[in-house]
């Protein structure tokens, strides 16, 4: 028995309530395999002897200046294609995502993407089994969240 899966368009606005961000704008990526978000500054220290990523993250409006330093102990390093097809080594964290009204787990790849109109891209990874992308609408869940 297949499960129903939800819509979602080619964009939706999202919370990432780990980070304290909300109303986050996402592009739907069916052509990326990883989920990522738009940082800077993504530096690896030995705190007590401990690994630590620290990474900022522009305010949840992605032309706002001012960032938010964020820092965590559970991260992977690994390969990811880029969309120019260049393989490279990028930090991946896990958090929690808020779409549709439903929390749900999510890896992210920390990368610039400060010159992208979005700075969280949503890729197969996390729409697989979930949902079924129709390009010709946007913003499914948050309209259902405002209420409109």
């Amino acid at each position: 028995m297949s499960k129903k899966l939800k819509t979602i368009g080619r964009s939706d606005i999202v919370d990432l309530p780990d980070l304290n961000l909300s109303d986050i704008k996402a592009k739907v990526d069916t052509g990326a395999y990883t989920s990522s978000i738009n940082c800077s500054r993504v530096k690896l220290k030995e705190v007590d002897g401990i690994k630590t990523l620290s990474f900022y993250i522009p305010g949840s409006r992605i032309h706002e200046k001012k960032a938010r330093k964020f820092t965590t102990t559970q991260f992977q390093k690994r390969k990811i294609r880029s969309s120019n097809g260049m393989t490279e080594s990028r930090y991946v964290i896990k958090t929690r995502l808020i779409i549709f009204g439903k929390e749900r787990k999510l890896e992210l790849s920390l990368a610039d993407r400060s010159k992208m109109k979005f700075p969280i891209l949503l890729g197969r990874k996390f729409l697989t089994d979930r949902f079924i992308v129709d390009v010709s609408v946007k913003d499914i869940s948050y309209n259902l969240k405002i209420g409109s």
